[in-house]
């Protein structure tokens, strides 16, 4: 007995999302892998370098502040802070404001080993975005409005 295809296409590859899915995924593991020698995880790393952005920017960093940047959540990013201020690479205080918020500093260690861990991200996005690297400026404005 033959039933209709649930798909309206012929092979997952067809698929924009699935397709964005295998590339996130696949960049994912590489990133991770990668990281693994610093002792880092991508989500570590990408928390660690958002505070280092907002801090930058002259911002009072609180754990809300860096979830909603990194669009992550709330209690992941909780967890994952609590490991990177056991590792001291930031310490979480009281913000002056509002005595229920943490406020975020990145601490000298914390900044030494971003810095280190950056020059692995960049060593996997050069190998992993190699092949779109003619189209870069495309590519870039593209996943800009999907991001958007």
């Amino acid at each position: 007995m033959m039933t209709e295809p649930i798909f309206t296409y012929s092979q997952p590859e067809e698929n924009n999302g699935y397709l964005l899915w295998q590339v996130s995924m696949r960049w994912q593991l590489q990133m991770n892998q990668r990281l693994r020698v610093v002792g880092l995880t991508l989500t570590q790393f990408s928390l660690l370098a958002g505070l280092y952005w907002l801090s930058r920017q002259g911002e009072v960093v609180t754990q809300q502040r860096l979830a909603d940047y990194a669009h992550v959540d709330r209690m992941m990013t909780s967890k994952v802070l609590q490991t990177l201020e056991k590792k001291g690479l930031l310490e979480r205080g009281t913000n002056a404001q509002d005595g229920r918020a943490k406020q975020l500093h990145l601490l000298p260690a914390g900044e030494t080993l971003l810095r280190h861990a950056y020059t692995l991200v960049q060593e996997v996005d050069t190998t992993f975005f190699g092949p779109v690297q003619a189209e870069a400026t495309v590519f870039n404005r593209l996943m800009q409005q999907l991001a958007e």
